[in-house]
């Protein structure tokens, strides 16, 4: 999912909730550095453990640091999964305007349509609302997570960290909430405009969400470390470990197993640096979406509660649009969860991708931020990457 990571206080993370996105922070021409260092760069802000790969015509590169486990002292591979948060919804995004290009939903179809009475109650009206809405977050629905005492503090995520949410539930959380807004009327990102989404591939196809990603992208794809669970709890294979202190005042606890219904299709997936750039080739580059979705994905409004960290950030169907320092614009879905934050950035053909993890909180200001955001356009406008 996302939560636009400590993004300028406890008010802000509530607002915009878990398995949101982090922007990255400045227009600044960004120092042209090696990979490794921009990676020991983020990991002296504060990150437990960093990975890094740049990849391109000229072949991919990685960088580490840190350690991937805290007990064990391991370090940072290359190979590790982690928890993706909400660039999972790029994946679900993709899924759904498949489902387009076949004829078998809609952009400008309700959700009351395909999900009836879900969607209703304090001024709710999924008769309102469209497919197209729920996908660049113009619904006005209230973010699920701004309410949810699982990523709340140490205690709530202790409590319900292995309890199993139906999406009803999530949705229901949203619900019992009146609207921020008339849909189409204004941007806001929230995390219940995709577990709906997710309840709409569903019924279109008679398959999860779950089962339709794997079907549709990881296996076509070859992307052997990357799953999309239901309510299994923990990360199979070598893994960075997540720690969070949940903006407290204790130590940070190991908050890497989780029950992912708490995410859906929000934020539930697990990844790697090297799958997720493959991935995000294979989007831009044409290989996903037939021509007139993957225009469709990438129409962007503006979202200017980004600025703060991305200035002049757009956001369209699954995929933000960020201006490049060096002219032009690269396009991105950043996730984030309690103790992983994932950052990447993908040139506009597909043929550049760099992709971050880091874990722990990061620094309490935006340095870890602004070191992410370095790396990336560093590397995308580096002479011969660009």
């Amino acid at each position: 999912m996302m939560t636009f990571r400590q993004l300028a206080s406890a008010a802000a993370l509530a607002a915009l909730g878990l398995g949101l996105m982090t922007p990255a922070a400045s227009a600044a021409e960004p120092k042209r550095t090696t990979l490794q260092a921009g990676v020991d760069a983020i990991q002296k802000t504060g990150p437990v453990g960093v990975l890094a790969q740049s990849s391109g015509p000229r072949g991919k590169r990685y960088a580490s640091a840190g350690v991937a486990d805290r007990t064990t002292g391991e370090a940072v591979n290359a190979r590790d999964r982690f928890r993706i948060a909400s660039t999972t919804k790029a994946f679900v995004a993709t899924v759904m305007l498949q489902l387009v290009g076949e004829g078998r939903v809609s952009l400008d179809d309700t959700v009351e349509k395909w999900l009836p009475g879900v969607v209703s109650g304090n001024g709710n009206d999924g008769a309102r609302i469209t497919v197209r809405q729920l996908l660049n977050h113009t619904s006005g629905l209230y973010n699920y997570t701004g309410d949810f005492p699982e990523i709340a503090s140490v205690d709530g995520f202790q409590a319900d960290r292995y309890t199993t949410w139906t999406d009803e539930q999530l949705v229901g959380i949203a619900t019992r909430h009146a609207p921020d807004f008339a849909p189409g009327t204004k941007w806001s990102y929230s995390n219940t405009n995709y577990i709906l989404a997710g309840m709409i591939i569903e019924k279109a196809s008679g398959r999860s969400w779950q089962q339709e990603v794997t079907r549709r992208v990881i296996r076509p794809l070859g992307l052997r470390d990357t799953l999309a669970p239901d309510t299994y709890s923990h990360i199979p294979g070598p893994h960075l470990r997540g720690y969070s202190s949940f903006g407290e005042s204790r130590p940070a606890i190991d908050i890497t197993d989780l029950n992912p219904t708490a995410a859906g299709a929000a934020g539930a997936m697990i990844s790697t640096t090297g799958d997720l750039s493959r991935f995000f080739s294979a989007l831009l580059g044409g290989r996903l979406l037939r021509p007139a979705q993957l225009a469709e994905m990438k129409t962007t409004v503006r979202a200017a509660e980004l600025d703060p960290v991305w200035p002049g950030a757009r956001y369209g169907l699954g995929l933000m649009e960020i201006p490049l320092s060096c002219g032009g614009v690269y396009y991105s879905h950043a996730g984030d969860l309690p103790g992983y934050s994932t950052r990447d950035g993908v040139s506009p053909d597909g043929r550049r991708v760099v992709v971050v993890e880091s874990t722990g909180d990061g620094a309490s200001d935006l340095s870890t931020e602004q070191a992410e955001s370095d790396l990336i356009q560093g590397e995308l406008c580096a002479p011969g990457r660009k």
